[in-house]
């Protein structure tokens, strides 16, 4: 018998230079060890509707270049489902604007970063909440990970438990319930990818006060943020 599939909610697509790798849904499925007949992908910033919860082992949200503040209607919508399928003690993993539309479902706080973009390869620094998290425990207490974003969870919904931060972000990632999770940072980015962002962002991290030339030389390899994706199918698969 086959195992359920995932659900993977696209919200957004890569900047047009990154295409020739996929879109996110595909950069996300092969990071978590998914083969294509695994999962089934759900385009919401296009308009398509999201389906019935039955059927699915877990649900996966991608990242976006869009705004949860602008609480566009194919955002609300999705934030509904997800507030829904969280209750419902469904597996759940938003992934950058999925970590935040995430945490705004939940009654969180999501807007613009005081402390301006984050972009390129950053370290994590685990909470000790961490050591006993499903997800992260066992991993270092503090390891590299991708990220490129404006916008953050300022706030964690109540009752979730933050279990990273970065030096710009002190929430990097939480847990709500048992089975949902929020990351800010990009578990399915390998460098090329975080290298295309930066140049792709080069204007924006300029404005902030950085320098796109010196943060993609400092671009390495994340293994233990991606390795983030697999444990999470193998919990999925273990509910």
């Amino acid at each position: 018998m086959k195992p359920p599939p995932f659900l993977i909610i696209e919200t957004g697509q890569p900047f047009p230079s990154l295409r020739r790798y996929g879109r996110f849904p595909h950069w996300i499925r092969v990071a978590a060890g998914l083969e294509q007949a695994e999962t089934v992908v759900v385009n919401v910033e296009d308009g398509q509707r999201l389906p019935a919860r039955q059927g699915f082992a877990a649900t996966i949200v991608t990242g976006s270049a869009a705004f949860v503040t602008d609480r566009a209607e194919w955002s609300e919508r999705s934030a509904d489902w997800l507030r829904d399928a969280a209750h419902a003690g469904m597996p759940l993993l938003g992934i950058c604007y999925g970590h935040q539309l995430l945490a705004h479902a939940l009654g969180g706080q999501v807007d613009y970063n005081p402390a301006g973009r984050e972009s390129g390869t950053i370290r994590l620094e685990l909470e000790p909440a961490a050591a006993a998290d499903p997800l992260f425990a066992g991993l270092p207490p503090s390891f590299p990970a991708q990220a490129t974003h404006l916008q953050t969870v300022l706030q964690a919904p109540a009752g979730a438990t933050v279990l990273a931060r970065s030096a710009q972000d002190g929430c990097h990632a939480f847990r709500w319930g048992e089975h949902a999770w929020g990351l800010q940072f990009h578990p399915e980015f390998a460098t090329h990818h975080m290298r295309g962002y930066v140049r792709a962002r080069a204007d924006c991290i300029a404005r902030h006060g950085g320098c796109a030339r010196a943060v993609a030389r400092q671009v390495s390899a994340a293994p233990q943020a991606r390795q983030l994706l697999r444990r999470f199918v193998r919990h999925a698969r273990a509910v």
